[in-house]
Formats: structure tokens, sequence, C-alpha cells
């Protein structure tokens, strides 16, 4: 694949010393960096060979035996990590519904392309090696040019906390690291019963957890890589960027970044489950599983043990159909007030900076998985309800408590990221942006165009302006003007890859918040 980097971040002036230049002028690719975690050896990255890529470094021991359902473990050790590969994908739940190929009634129904096809066996059968021993991160980054202590971005994937991993192929952070002078992280975090449990009688909501000891462990170690701990930007999409708005309420008073990047979804729109709904997913499959339920007189001692003597092949049997449960959501976080909490907007949030946002037609994603089409208007109200409404209500929220704010929209809609042809399912859907993004669009059927190659690099570098300078950087970037913060009435809704183009174009911040009310519903 062929990356244009209209965007680097690499200095060359002649006229200064080489040691106020370069971070680490004698760092070598791959190089041997000693962490917490034990001694790990880098390779370079597949393409940018300039970039030293680590991968599957522990920051939590297995949770496994004793440790399965209980809170993550910071993992110390000694022995040299190779950093070559991947960490397992943590344990899913059966996010499809479906046992053979996409139903060839909806490819027709939607006119889903070949395109459309891969996109959605991508997402919903990524072929990863999984399990237990999952609790890994991924390092990217390239200290002997830029600047000497370079921004952080910590990304958090999604997969309605039931699937996902940091091993997919889309969410490769080499060309951030290469291109915007970034040091680039991806984490692995328990999914489905494994992260989210829902019993009444353990810790809650595991998963974040997870992403909170992963955060810890780049405080601690990023230096070692060139990074900046102290300019730590965390980032995630739809299931992520929920996991992420959390942890602005969970972690107020040390929320460890500078900076949040909340792409299509907040932790009032992707709705947490009520406790009680936590508890029956428990107990239906404890129950099935032979080990008790709320009523038996089993102790909640020997339950957990039992539990975690259950070897994990026969837990994920037992686990429901993501798509076919009656509920929209059946592992994920539970309300627990703690960490997640019944209405957010009550609660004090961490002054961080924010950029926050949705795709123009996110449901659409959503409607080629489902054979009775709910239609366009359901879909919309759908969409808002979901997601442009509670993004609207929350960069709203952090506008008036005085962080520096940036909302988006994208628009953007590609050869290589087409869906469908039908009008209705078509469009930027759900997580399209998030490879062009990433600058790793599958080539294999389509090659990129010019164009998406120019707002490929343009996005991306607006997320990295936003990193290295969560205040200031997105108020010079993007042209005559810079991008100005978010003012609803104003003209300060970026919507990006408008008409495939490159740039910011710029929109009144409430135009598309049709229905919305403040507290981020319809």
């Amino acid at each position: 694949m062929k990356h244009l980097s209209f965007y680097t971040s690499t200095v060359v002036l002649a006229a200064i010393p080489l040691t106020a230049v370069f971070a680490h002028p004698t760092w070598i690719v791959g190089q041997t960096v000693r962490t917490t975690s034990g001694p790990v050896d880098g390779h370079a990255a597949s393409v940018a060979s300039g970039v030293s890529e680590y991968l599957g470094i522990p920051y939590a021991q297995p949770p496994v035996g004793g440790l399965r359902f209980q809170p993550p473990v910071r993992y110390k050790g000694t022995r040299k990590l190779n950093g070559k590969d991947f960490g397992l994908a943590c344990y899913p739940s059966n996010i499809t519904g479906y046992d053979a190929d996409f139903p060839k009634e909806l490819v027709e129904q939607y006119g889903i392309t070949d395109v459309g096809l891969k996109i959605i066996e991508s997402i919903l059968n990524p072929g990863l090696p999984v399990g237990e021993d999952c609790l890994t991160l991924n390092i990217w980054t390239k200290p002997q040019t830029g600047t000497k202590r370079k921004a952080v971005m910590v990304y958090v994937h999604g997969g309605s906390f039931v699937s996902g991993s940091s091993a997919e192929r889309v969410y490769n952070g080499q060309f951030f690291a290469d291109q915007e002078d970034v040091v680039f992280i991806t984490i692995n975090y328990r999914l489905s019963i494994f992260g989210f449990p829902g019993s009444p009688d353990l810790t809650q909501n595991l998963g974040l957890l997870d992403q909170r000891l992963a955060l810890e462990w780049v405080r601690d170690n990023i230096a070692s890589f060139g990074g900046d701990p102290s300019r730590i930007t965390l980032v995630g999409e739809s299931a992520g960027s929920a996991s992420v708005d959390h942890h602005t309420f969970a972690w107020a008073n040390d929320p460890i970044v500078s900076g949040v990047i909340l792409m299509s979804g907040t932790a009032r729109g992707i709705a947490p489950r009520t406790p009680e709904a936590g508890a029956a997913s428990w107990y239906n499959t404890t129950s099935l599983l032979g080990c008790g339920d709320a009523t038996s007189i089993t102790s909640p001692e020997d339950l957990l043990r039992c539990m975690q003597a259950v070897p994990a092949a026969s837990i994920i049997k037992t686990l429901v159909s993501t798509l076919n449960s009656p509920t929209s959501s059946p592992y994920s976080p539970t309300i627990d007030n703690q960490l997640v909490f019944a209405d957010p907007s009550t609660r004090r949030a961490a002054k961080v900076a924010m950029l926050v946002g949705n795709t123009d037609n996110e449901m659409a994603l959503m409607r080629v998985l489902t054979a009775n089409d709910p239609g366009d208007a359901l879909v919309h109200e759908l969409s808002q309800v979901t997601f442009v409404c509670p993004a609207a209500a929350r960069a709203a929220r952090s506008a008036r408590e005085g962080n520096p704010t940036w909302r988006y929209r994208w628009h953007g809609v590609f050869p290589n990221t087409q869906l469908a042809t039908r009008p209705g399912p078509s469009g930027a859907y759900h997580y399209s942006e998030v490879p062009v993004v990433f600058g790793n669009v599958d080539q294999s059927l389509v090659k990129n165009t010019r164009a998406e190659e120019r707002v490929s690099g343009f996005v991306r570098g607006a997320w990295a302006a936003f990193a290295r300078d969560p205040v200031k950087g997105l108020l010079r970037y993007g042209g005559e003007g810079g991008w100005p913060r978010y003012v609803e009435h104003e003209r300060t809704l970026a919507r990006i890859g408008w008409e495939n183009r490159t740039g910011l174009n710029l929109e009144v911040g409430n135009r598309y918040d049709q229905g919305c009310t403040e507290e981020g519903s319809t």
C-alpha cells in the first residue's frame, strides 16, 4: 500500500545542531527497551521501516485461574520479551449470529458490495487467535527524529465490548508514528463476560480496570520509548470511545491523560447495563454451567471458584448471540456508581481537552446486519439517540466547563470503504473512518484514491495535532484561521471528508442536532 506523507512531522533544519533536533540521535530501530514488564526487543514496522514496533507487551498478569473475574494485577517481569508478535485477542462473545456465509438475501436486499462484504467479515470474524492471557499492548515509535519528548496516543478499540483486538490490521499505528511525530499505542482489554461479568458479588467493569492499568503502564514506561508522560491522549472508537468517556468520570481526579478523542461513542449514548441486567446475564451462565445461581444454596465464594475452574471454551458456549440478544448490549459496562454511573451528567468530569464527533450515517452498518429493514426514519432516530445527541451534549458540557473542546462529523466515502449501493445503508457509516484515520484501508479489491490519501493524511494530522497540544494544536490546524473551538451556534463543527475533500468545512455547531435535548436525548 502506498502512503503519502502529506503532514510529516520530521524536522530537518540544517542550522540547528543534531542534539537539539533529535530525541535519541543514537537510537537504533528495534533496540531493546527496559520496562517494568522486563526488557523488550523491537523491530522495524512492516512499511514505515524507520518506525520501531514493539508488540505483545504484557501489562497485567494473565487473568486465569484465581485471577479470572478479578481486577487486573500489574505485571512485573525480568525476562526478555521478543516484541515480535501481537498477543492473543481476548475471548469474544458470539457477535455474528451467523454460522456460515453472510446471508445472500441481505446482500441482495441492501446491494452490499464485494468491498462491503469484506469489511463486514473483518468486523464480525477477524479470525485472530484468542485466549484469556490477552492483557498486552503494542507500541510504535520513532525516537531518532522529531521532538525530544513526543506526545503519546493510546487507542482503545471498539467491538460492542464483546469483540475486537489490538492485533487487527486496521489498528496498526506505524503511520501515526512515522508521519506525525507521536508515540502510538494500542491495548487489549477483557471482553464479554470475562471483562464485564455482571455478578453482584464481584468487582464490576473489569475491562475498564484493564484499560486503566494499561494507561498506568504507559505513564510509567513511555519515556523510555521517547514519549512524554505528561502529554498522553486517550483515543477510542465506538465501545472504545464510550470507555474513554467513562474514564473521564471514573478517574476525574487523576485522569493521567491531557486530552481525549471520542469517535462515535459516549458514556451516555452507548448506555451501560443496569445491575439487574448484569446479574441476569451472569446467573444465566453460572446456571448453565452447573455452578449455581441467585436462588441456590451455593455461596458466592463457591460459585466463583466453580466458574474459575470451568474451561473458558465451555463458558463461551453459553454466551448469547450479541446480534440476536433481546438487549442491545448483553455484556457491557454495568452501573456500579464507582466507575460507571447511571447519570454521568450529575458527576464531575476530568478537566481535560476533548475532541468528539461521529459519522454522518452511523446506523448504516447496523442496518445491513438486520433482515427486516427498519427504514430511513427509524435508522435516523437511532443514530440521533445513540450517537449524535449524546456527542452534542458531551461537547456542550465540556465547552461549558472551560475545557478546550472541538467537534467534528465524518463524511468521507471512498470506493474501498463503500458498504452498499442502496442510499439508506451506504454513506459514512459507523467505523468507516477508522481505517482511513489509521491509513490502513484494505487495498486487495480497490486501491486508495488520491483524494482518500489526502483526507487520510489530513485527519491523521488533525488527531496528532490535538495530541501534541490539546489546548492550541487544532487552533493552528487546517489552513487559514485554523479549527475554532466548539461553540454550539457558531460555525465550529468541522465536516471532515466533506465531498471527499481535504481540509476543514465548517458548519454551525448544532447543524445536525435535530430533536436533541441538552441532556443528550431526543
